[in-house]
């Protein structure tokens, strides 16, 4: 049976606008009929990819997203001693395995080869890229098409970013992989709705002659309460890793020390956003997944009466565990999923080691 880590947590965040729509506002949607502030599922992902947490603990075994391998791949030919074209054409041969490439007129007036999609490559991956570009630049003949791809793709290796949130590479559908995390978007738990700030910035040297600012704008902030959920399928993680089943534990405990301490970072110079979550459950075990954000289709911020709660954190957890005790007793007999005290700074109960360990543990017992 497939282990299921579910995550489920509550942050608070001052004025702030770490995930912005097309317009600079931050992100929004609809939820019960009512405004709330929303970051997506793809910024949260990144700001975890881009974490201490992983680039630390998981060392050498992170992936790069990018359309410019060919470039990368073109410099390291030239350090090592190629010519411009060699290093070019060989770079384009082997850089076309991930993906179509195009030229790309630069702001110089210069022109670079780029992919037309961005690639998610591991770094076993990138090394028997440059392995082959050496042997292409030195006039080796190599094996065409889908030969070639096979020396390089990998259906599954030790890049554990690309294990958890997948990739998709269009032209060779056998080298994608499904992702083992799914996230969800981050929602606010009530009401809310973007603001604007309208600000001056004072010139320096205008100091007697005239009046006013050298700059008047404006920029978008929110705050609120979000919820955010994630879930770990461990069985597809490990599987993802080539059954590597100690990576995958060590890639689910830097997780679990990312998810409450990270947040995406748009903005951030203007605002500082830097929160922690407040409160974190996780739960393992074979049961379907199922998120919690029925819990606030009704906003908190109409129901705290109802919750016993005096404030929108408080009234936050409560709706949330009341939602976890009601799908337990409708769904379950009343038999709540395995799980570990949660985290609660409110009340001061509950740690984050506990989690990392617990989650752990439910990986290496996948």
């Amino acid at each position: 049976m497939t282990t299921f880590v579910q995550f489920h947590l509550l942050t608070s965040y001052g004025p702030s606008n770490p995930n912005r729509d097309d317009q600079g506002r931050p992100k929004q949607a609809m939820i019960g009929g009512v405004p709330r502030l929303r970051m997506s599922s793809q910024s949260v992902k990144r700001a975890l990819r881009e974490s201490s947490f992983f680039a630390l603990d998981l060392q050498g075994h992170i992936g790069t997203r990018t359309k410019q391998l060919q470039d990368r791949l073109r410099e390291h030919l030239l350090r090592k001693g190629a010519s411009d074209k060699v290093a070019a054409d060989a770079a384009t041969l082997v850089a076309g395995i991930f993906g179509k490439l195009e030229t790309v007129k630069e702001k110089d007036g210069g022109e670079t080869v780029r992919a037309t999609t961005l690639a998610f490559i591991s770094p076993d991956e990138w090394k028997l890229a440059e392995e082959l570009a050496e042997k292409a630049a030195t006039g080796e003949a190599l094996p065409k098409d889908k030969d070639l791809k096979k020396l390089v793709l990998r259906r599954a290796d030790g890049a554990v970013d690309i294990a958890m949130f997948g990739r998709m590479l269009a032209d060779d559908a056998d080298f994608n992989r499904d992702a083992a995390v799914q996230v969800a978007h981050a929602i606010t738990t009530h009401a809310a709705q973007a603001e604007e700030d309208w600000y001056s910035a004072v010139d320096d040297l205008n100091k007697a002659e005239d009046t006013g600012a050298g700059h008047l704008g404006e920029t978008a902030f929110g705050s609120g309460i979000y919820y955010q959920y994630v879930c770990v399928n461990a069985d597809l993680l490990i599987e993802n890793l080539n059954g590597d089943r100690e990576l995958a534990a060590r890639g689910a405990e830097a997780l679990t020390l990312a998810l409450p301490q990270t947040a995406p970072a748009g903005k951030q110079n203007s605002f500082a956003h830097r929160p922690i979550a407040f409160y974190m459950r996780a739960e393992a075990g074979p049961r379907a997944p199922r998120d919690l954000s029925g819990a606030f289709f009704t906003p908190v911020d109409r129901k705290l009466r109802e919750l016993g709660a005096n404030d929108l954190q408080n009234g936050s957890i409560k709706a949330l565990e009341q939602m976890t005790g009601q799908i337990d007793a409708c769904y379950y007999d009343g038999q709540p999923e395995k799980t570990c005290p949660p985290v609660n700074t409110l009340d001061g109960t509950g740690t984050l080691a506990d989690i990392v360990r617990f989650v752990g543990q439910a990986v290496r017992g996948a």
